[in-house]
């Protein structure tokens, strides 16, 4: 199986303009409504991690009873993200895996189409880090191998994880007790993508 490359040799391609300009429109018609779906229902502060140019945090911000923050470790995004009126003080620059914030600091969280660019110990440590700031509940969206094979670390254009979604649950299952797996409307030739809906155990 073929292993993924330091986070410091791929991190470059999200400070593109070509990245960020894609990233504008990525998930309009899939994961976009997906999140507001899942959010609908939520009150409180929300964390989007690896938030990008914001444009999830932007059409999430209709819904009325959240304030949704959001951090990136590329300062090229959060700098379009602050272009286009996010305030300041809900956006930070940060590596997923450490952010900074404070324990339960957030009531939910989310990532969207960002997990699978990690290391294996990068997942756990973003997953873990995922549950230390959130209260209640955690959602991350993903691609899995449309075939339910294991591929391993693929390199079609971006660099990501393609396995199934056995081969995700465990360590979802390591940071958060309850995870629960919803299909996503996005897919591509090689995945499918899935909600993976992690909840914190209550008190």
């Amino acid at each position: 199986m073929r292993h993924p490359p330091d986070a410091a040799a791929t991190a470059d391609l999200y400070r593109t303009p070509e990245m960020a300009a894609a990233l504008e429109t990525w998930g309009e018609d899939s994961v976009w409504p997906e999140i507001q779906l899942l959010l609908c229902l939520c009150k409180g502060r929300v964390l989007d991690i690896a938030c990008g140019v914001g444009r999830a945090i932007e059409i999430s911000a209709k819904l009325p009873d959240i304030e949704v923050h959001g951090c990136d470790s590329s300062d090229v995004l959060i700098g379009r993200a602050l272009k286009r009126g996010i305030p300041a003080a809900r956006l930070k620059v940060c590596d997923a895996r450490a952010t900074g914030y404070g324990d339960r600091e957030f009531d939910y969280s989310y990532s969207i189409g960002s997990l699978e660019h990690f290391s294996e110990a990068g997942i756990a440590e973003f997953l873990a880090e995922a549950a230390r700031v959130t209260r209640h509940a955690s959602f991350h969206q993903i691609p899995t191998a449309r075939d339910g094979v294991d591929h391993g670390w693929i390199t079609p254009h971006q660099s990501y994880f393609n396995n199934s979604v056995a081969w995700w649950l465990p360590r979802f299952r390591a940071a958060f007790p309850i995870v629960r797996v919803l299909d996503s409307t996005w897919s591509d030739d090689e995945s499918r993508g899935a909600w993976f809906i992690c909840t914190k155990a209550p008190g």
